[in-house]
């Protein structure tokens, strides 16, 4: 348990820094190769169309054949992809790019996994807790991403490459020892989620595994469950929010005169908002229950999409990217905890695939729309519209019923499709 853990942990860790090049070099290589800002949220847009197109059937294929199986799969593509967009910069290509984007996304997509192997080795009372666990390995690829970067930019020259096509290609560098990492998990997360109560003496399951048959599960049969589709509309508002201002956050800070680097440390310190904190908010949300970090995690995105757009200065744009982070993290931490609660490991894969589809398609549509808004009616546009987008949650999540940390009203219920 603590092996997989701890190689769950790195794995983040590594995967992390592959993440950051897309908000941080993403919508610069978009005006690179487009020579406009109006598209500079393609990039995150187009990461959203893979994972949506991803999440689900790499969340089935995890479901029949394991976790690991399915984080292998990703990181191959992964890899593949990151080559190629590092090669469209130095093709001048914009279809190669937006290919290499696609394949990358793909991989990525499917690297989601690893929360979905996190909440399988943990039981209920210490679930959040185990996310967190596996989610603060982020952080070393919150550092990690500026080093790439930095690193890049100095031995560009040498290579003869460009300096934004460099970071590309040094990426597999990271994905490459996590492609190992994962080989050695053993036993697999979904096998120790079938058979918790040989690992904790004291587990006793809420449903029994009998529940789970061919048929009954399903995007339509997890929508219908309350508890789940609470989680989805909070990931989704979440998600779309995180990544339009994150799209235009990199763009501002250039238009701003401030350098790639300094851009990379803004981004770094927005991932530190999304995992430092994961295991403290994990240990909170078992303690406290998911509702209310769901709740704080809505509250404190409101207040970090305020600020962004409201200044110019570094310091104030960072603060406010560091605040989404951090209720992004609260929202996903327990969002993951509640479809894990309400879900047996054969159908886990797929109901956190669901979520990450639905979320997915707000991070595809949100991006592309802040561009015009932003060109048309100025950043405090985004500001508003992200406010807006926040509040969408609460309603739902006033009816929310937790009468204690992970056990829901009407959570034992089996889903069934119509």
């Amino acid at each position: 348990m603590k092996r997989n853990t701890i190689i769950l942990a790195l794995s983040q860790a590594l995967v992390g820094a592959g993440t950051q090049m897309v908000p941080a070099l993403g919508p610069l290589l978009s005006v690179e190769l487009l020579g406009t800002a109006a598209m500079a949220g393609l990039a995150v847009s187009i990461i959203g169309v893979s994972r949506f197109v991803v999440a689900y059937p790499l969340g089935k294929l995890a479901d029949t054949y394991g976790r690991r199986a399915g984080l292998m799969l990703g990181l191959v593509v992964a890899i593949a992809g990151t080559v190629l967009t590092g090669f469209s910069v130095i093709w001048h290509s914009f279809p190669s790019f937006v290919l290499g984007m696609l394949i990358f996304g793909l991989g990525m997509g499917a690297a989601q996994q690893l929360r979905v192997a996190a909440a399988d080795m943990y039981p209920p009372s210490r679930r959040a807790e185990g996310l967190g666990y596996v989610l603060t390995g982020s952080l070393v690829g919150a550092f990690a991403g500026p080093v790439v970067i930095s690193t890049a930019q100095l031995i560009s020259p040498e290579l003869g490459l460009a300096p934004l096509a460099t970071p590309w290609l040094i990426v597999p560098a990271a994905l490459i020892p996590t492609l190992v990492l994962i080989s050695f998990m053993r036993p697999d997360p979904k096998d120790i989620a079938a058979n918790l109560a040989r690992y904790y003496p004291d587990y006793k399951p809420l449903m029994p595994s009998a529940s789970v048959k061919p048929g009954n599960i399903g995007i339509g049969a997890f929508l219908r469950h309350y508890p789940k589709r609470v989680a989805f509309v909070a990931s989704f508002a979440a998600q779309g929010n995180m990544t339009m201002i994150m799209a235009m956050t990199s763009l501002a800070l250039a238009h701003h005169g401030h350098a790639l680097p300094s851009i990379s440390i803004s981004v770094s310190i927005h991932v530190l908002g999304m995992f430092a904190f994961s295991m403290p908010l994990g240990k909170l949300a078992d303690a406290l229950g998911r509702r209310s970090m769901l709740v704080a995690g809505t509250v404190i995105t409101i207040l970090g999409t305020l600020l962004v757009p409201t200044s110019p200065e570094y310091v104030v744009i960072t603060l406010g990217t560091f605040l989404v982070g951090l209720g992004w993290s609260c929202v996903n931490v327990a969002a993951t905890a509640v479809i894990a609660d309400t879900t047996q490991p054969q159908e886990r894969g797929r109901a956190i695939g669901t979520n990450d589809a639905l979320a997915s398609a707000s991070a595809i549509v949100l991006p592309l729309l802040a561009g015009p808004l932003v060109d048309i009616f100025g950043l405090n546009s985004i500001g508003v519209l992200g406010v807006l987008l926040m509040l969408a949650p609460l309603p739902l999540l006033i009816r929310l019923r937790e009468p204690s940390p992970g056990k829901y009203e009407d959570a034992t219920a089996v889903p069934r499709r119509a």
